[in-house]
């Protein structure tokens, strides 16, 4: 295996390299053939909102070539990520966005000739650790089954569905307990003493 160099990029930098990450994900993605230029086209989309957002932070991977990437940002104590979920949020999962303990990712990107070297671990560990969160949070399309298998693989468990408008978009929220689990804590969904955010 190459060796696996991880470094941080600024929204600058990232918007810098939006294209070659863009080709990271045609590459990296399951995209029906005809529906790469139109997903690019989204990728693209997602990452200029993304680079907008307060908090946002991004690791690349790379070993003699561009290996990978992951990024999201800090959700808002206010919840509005959650805005939009079927039913009620699970208590512990408000109160951790109330503290400003979770994490999200919105995206992870893996080559596929590097797929099974733990780079998507290695990235997401990393930047939920920077960030002190006790919760990584993300929204993956139904449809993409790719990601959902990936995801659940690492150990993200799919909590329900958010309806986001414009349309009948539906996505399926899924998390990444950081807590330690025990007795009293089993799904180890409970924030990490002494990391309490600033307001």
């Amino acid at each position: 295996m190459d060796a696996v160099r991880v470094r941080r990029l600024s929204r600058w930098q990232a918007e810098d390299l939006r294209e070659d990450l863009a080709d990271l994900y045609v590459e990296s993605s399951d995209s029906d053939p005809g529906e790469e230029y139109r997903d690019r086209e989204a990728f693209l989309h997602r990452l200029a909102a993304d680079v907008q957002q307060p908090g946002f932070d991004m690791l690349l991977a790379e070993t003699t070539a561009l290996a990978g990437c992951a990024f999201g940002f800090p959700v808002a104590r206010d919840g509005v990520w959650w805005e939009g979920f079927d039913g009620d949020l699970p208590q512990n999962i408000e109160q951790l966005t109330a503290s400003g303990h979770v994490f999200a990712i919105t995206k992870i990107l893996v080559h596929p000739h590097e797929l099974h070297q733990g780079i998507a671990g290695l990235l997401q560990e990393q930047l939920l650790g920077d960030h002190e969160a006790s919760l990584g949070a993300s929204l993956v399309a139904p449809d993409d089954h790719v990601a959902l298998g990936a995801y659940r693989s690492w150990g993200w468990l799919e909590i329900g569905e958010v309806h986001r408008p414009p349309g009948p978009v539906i996505l399926r929220a899924l998390v990444l307990p950081l807590g330690e689990r025990s007795a009293v804590e089993p799904d180890g969904l409970a924030h990490k003493a002494g990391t309490q955010r600033p307001e």
